[in-house]
């Protein structure tokens, strides 16, 4: 299997090491450290998902990461804009946020 079949988040073995996908080209080892896994690379997929906490906090973490990154993004968007934008930019922040919720 190659790298780009597996979602954000599955293990895999390569080259005799556990890892788990953190990117398009990236995994993370179980001893830690982030590699880059070339696209040629052939993956051997692994059934055990992840602990259940440990996931969560992940999924935590990147989910703050991610709004307060849009909020700087928002407010910087928000004084560029004119008037007449505003109320589209409140509208797509809107449904931005909602994806979390």
């Amino acid at each position: 299997m190659k790298l780009q079949h597996l979602a954000i988040g599955d293990r895999f073995e390569y080259a005799g090491k556990i890892f788990v996908k953190t990117g398009p080209l990236t995994a993370s080892s179980d001893q830690g450290g982030q590699q880059v896994i070339p696209r040629y690379a052939v993956l051997k997929p692994l059934d055990q998902p992840l602990p259940e906490s440990r996931a969560s906090t992940r999924d935590k973490v990147n989910k703050a990461a991610v709004l307060a990154a849009f909020d700087r993004f928002y407010r910087t968007s928000e004084r560029l804009c004119d008037a007449a934008g505003h109320a589209e930019l409140a509208r797509a922040r809107s449904e931005f946020i909602a994806l979390f919720d």
